[in-house]
């Protein structure tokens, strides 16, 4: 009996024993040291997490920069003349491309939906200069706008009526072309000049070149007739100058109108030389029809515009490029030459326009020293099959 209880007092004493070292470790978990002379601590609550500040507001416009000029090319990228302006907008970006792209940011804003809201936007972003637009209503509407922001705009039109103080035209200049026809014509022994003129704006500035340019070189105007474009209105004019004698005759129209004016001249017995002005250069089926065969006028030389369009067709899919294109591969040239002289944050310096020693791009020879409007080197170039150049174009001024 007294092992038994001896064994009974030895368990509950392990038990005990176990029990209050297991109690021991529970405690020492859960318990926090108490520094001596102190009571126990209350649990410090986390931080609580930072405030945040308003989401950063979307980025709008163009990204800031600080290497590059801001360029905007105005040119209408939809409605009736939206092929033109897309092709003279891939000129402008092949030209970015082949000049390294480092020196200007070229944005094309569309002028069809309003030339003056496009030029608004533009110049909300940042653009210091601006190339275009292509027509002449559309320079009207944006040269206020950008002179009150003391920016240029290098239009693409060839109408000197819209020029102003910070208007320039890059566009071709039909009394250039005229001039250059007709002093060569002189030149071959041509004295006697008519002329087959438009009615409206153009055609009172071919009147009033061919009258100039041919007493100044020594000839004379003995012939002029208007016509309004109608079939009847062109024949009864060339009716009417057909009773005249005359070496060469302007027909200062397209190409289209040319074709249709030069078979009345034969029939009405007119063997005069047919003089035309750049507008004939855009007409790609001039050179087929046998009726202009030899006839003469002065454009660019298309040597360069021809390679032009050899790397335009390889960039964007074998697209033939419109002959307005070269319009915005100049301008893009004219601004990266420019542009190092051109310090960050500073207007455009628009009196580099003036350089006497002029460009060069893919219509030749250009500059500005004569004024706001591009002085061209002009080829004379002769109709027929696969068209000839008569009298090149200088090389520079």
């Amino acid at each position: 009996m007294a092992e038994a209880g001896a064994r009974r007092q030895s368990s509950r004493t392990i038990v005990t024993r176990f029990m209050t070292a297991a109690l021991a470790l529970a405690l020492a978990g859960c318990s926090t040291v108490v520094p001596h002379g102190r009571g126990p601590e209350r649990a410090v609550a986390p931080p609580p997490p930072p405030v945040a500040g308003p989401a950063p507001a979307p980025q709008t416009g163009l990204p800031v920069d600080v290497e590059r000029h801001r360029v905007a090319l105005l040119v209408p990228l939809t409605g009736p003349a939206a092929a033109v302006g897309r092709s003279i907008a891939d000129a402008a970006s092949l030209a970015l491309v082949d000049t390294g792209g480092k020196a200007l940011r070229i944005t094309t804003y569309d002028t069809a939906p309003g030339a003056q809201l496009a030029a608004q936007k533009a110049l909300a972003e940042g653009n210091g200069l601006i190339l275009g637009p292509l027509l002449a209503d559309d320079v009207r509407a944006v040269a206020p706008t950008a002179a009150a922001a003391g920016v240029p705009v290098i239009a693409f039109s060839n109408d000197s009526s819209v020029l102003g103080d910070d208007v320039w035209l890059l566009g071709f200049s039909p009394g250039q072309s005229i001039d250059r026809v007709v002093r060569y014509a002189k030149s071959r022994g041509l004295t006697r000049f008519a002329g087959l003129i438009p009615q409206g704006v153009y055609g009172r500035g071919a009147a009033s070149t061919l009258i100039h340019t041919a007493e100044a070189a020594g000839g004379s105007v003995v012939a002029m007739q208007s016509f309004n474009r109608s079939p009847k209105s062109i024949a009864d004019a060339v009716t009417s100058l057909s009773k005249q004698k005359f070496d060469a005759v302007l027909i200062a129209d397209s190409g289209r109108i040319a074709v249709a004016a030069a078979p009345l001249l034969r029939k009405n017995g007119v063997a005069a030389k047919l003089l035309g002005t750049e507008l004939w250069n855009a007409e790609p089926g001039l050179n087929a029809a046998p009726v202009m065969a030899g006839a003469w006028f002065a454009s660019v030389d298309d040597t360069t515009f021809g390679q032009f369009a050899t790397r335009y067709k390889a960039r964007y899919d074998g697209r033939t490029p419109y002959r307005l294109a070269s319009l915005g591969y100049d301008g893009v040239l004219l601004a990266a030459r420019i542009a190092s002289d051109w310090k960050m944050g500073a207007p455009f310096p628009v009196d580099r326009l003036a350089d006497e020693g002029g460009f060069s791009g893919v219509d030749g020879a250009f500059r500005f020293s004569g004024g706001h409007v591009a002085e061209r080197a002009l080829a004379v170039h002769q109709v027929g099959a696969g068209g000839t150049v008569v009298s090149p174009a200088p090389t520079a001024f």
